[in-house]
């Protein structure tokens, strides 16, 4: 089987940001909670809170996405066309998208291009709460072997070094910028 990362990996940007955009588009008033979301940025990038908390603050316009289901829909209508023509090419049936990204976003996508479910950071669509691990790092190796224990993964593209532990699992690991992949860097002696 073969292991993609989704965000600047199979997809062109960040779904995350881009269904943000979407919906606040769509529903202006959504911009009360940018104040909060800045604020936790900051508080993010200056290490005094932690990612699940971030993204809980993130999220945090979600309870407000009149048909949030509808929504998400809606924005793949418009967005599938940023999955890369080399994915497609290339997608097999048995291909498993892992990411970071909130899974209520990625399934109705991963559905549209008919693999697996993903794997990915569980997010509560109706509250914005955080269950579980943020789906980063080891994590998604974890992740990956509570779902297929005895799987092989033949390869693995992502476009983010925090993927590391994943890549080191692949027969063959890619790096992924834009449109070009090229084969995962090589540990340092000592790392």
């Amino acid at each position: 089987m073969n292991v993609y990362d989704f965000d600047k990996t199979i997809y062109a940007g960040d779904s995350t940001l881009d269904f943000y955009w979407y919906c606040l588009g769509r529903h202006p008033a959504l911009i009360k909670h940018v104040h909060k979301q800045l604020w936790a940025g900051l508080l993010y990038a200056a290490g005094k809170i932690g990612i699940t908390e971030f993204k809980e603050c993130f999220f945090s316009f979600l309870p407000e996405v009149p048909v949030l289901e509808e929504q998400v829909e809606k924005f793949w209508d418009l967005r599938q066309k940023r999955i890369k023509a080399w994915y497609l090419e290339q997608k097999q049936s048995d291909d498993v998208i892992i990411s970071a990204s909130p899974s209520f976003l990625l399934i109705p996508i991963c559905k549209r291009l008919k693999i697996a479910l993903p794997i990915a950071t569980e997010a509560d669509p109706l509250s914005g709460k955080i269950t579980g691990e943020n789906c980063k790092g080891e994590e998604k190796v974890r992740r990956f072997f509570e779902r297929y224990p005895r799987a092989e993964v033949q390869a693995f593209y992502s476009d983010s070094a925090t993927d590391s532990p994943l890549a080191a699992l692949a027969r063959e690991a890619f790096l992924v910028r834009g449109d070009m992949r090229m084969p995962w860097p090589q540990p340092h002696e000592g790392q």
